[in-house]
């Protein structure tokens, strides 16, 4: 197969790709950090503490991950035609792909909103800040670092997961790869369609960990959440003035001690 022929594939194939890792990342995104927030605010000692919630969002989330994407892509086949009308194809894949990522990426959030100092929830408390307030003003400012890396971990994992869409009628590279390298042993275009899933991991991950190091950078400067400073810095008070003696006053002193 020459470079004219197989131009028009790869460039179809890496636009279905995109399009199933972008809407899949978004409804990941939508699903799994509000699951993620979840499971921190109802767990023990939690500010939404209910153990029965806990449990039973816990028990869908392993369930969710414990099976194997291919096994849950094909499970879901009349799920997916239900929503999408069609059982193949990129927006059929979306379906599976988001919901075999959206409990990976809330267990990804979950440990990350449990890195954060506690002290800081407690002090937002303290000042009668409510959930909501604890949310947005201290756990996802301070877990965002974390977060985005889990995202980048999350996105690349679903770069895997849209490659093995492919052998059920995906589409992307996976699929051209199956079709045209596998089964017509088209090597060249093996090859090429592998250097472009490692690129496009290359740069997510590149993309990804810029991200972090410059909020980790930003964090360093801020230690506490913007608000969060102004609630605790404390009132100036004016220094009292230092009462000076003039030198006129000290010289007859020093004359009479003389």
């Amino acid at each position: 197969m020459t470079w004219t022929e197989m131009q028009p594939l790869l460039q179809n194939a890496c636009l279905d790709t995109l399009f199933m890792v972008w809407w899949s990342t978004v409804y990941t995104i939508l699903g799994g950090l509000p699951l993620g927030i979840l499971l921190v605010l109802t767990d023990r000692g939690g500010l939404l503490q209910n153990v029965v919630v806990n449990k039973a969002v816990g028990v869908v989330v392993n369930l969710g991950r414990s099976l194997p994407f291919i096994v849950l892509m094909v499970w879901l086949i009349p799920f997916s035609r239900f929503v999408v009308g069609t059982s193949i194809g990129p927006s059929a894949a979306v379906v599976a792909l988001a919901i075999g990522a959206i409990p990976f990426f809330a267990r990804l959030v979950e440990t990350a909103l449990r890195e954060v100092d506690h002290g800081l929830v407690e002090a937002v408390q303290s000042m009668g800040g409510g959930t909501w307030t604890v949310i947005f003003k201290v756990l996802l400012p301070q877990a965002l670092p974390s977060v985005i890396a889990g995202l980048t971990t999350t996105v690349i994992a679903l770069i895997g997961y849209s490659a093995m869409a492919g052998a059920v009628g995906g589409g992307g590279l996976g699929n051209l790869a199956i079709v045209y390298g596998y089964q017509r042993s088209e090597t060249g275009l093996m090859n090429i369609t592998i250097v472009l899933l490692i690129v496009i991991v290359t740069v997510v991950q590149l993309a990804g960990d810029l991200a972090v190091r410059a909020l980790a950078r930003r964090g360093g400067r801020q230690a506490a959440p913007v608000g969060l400073r102004r609630l605790w810095a404390p009132a100036r008070v004016a220094p009292k003035p230092v009462a000076t003696v003039p030198a006129q006053a000290e010289a007859p002193e020093a004359a009479k001690t003389s």
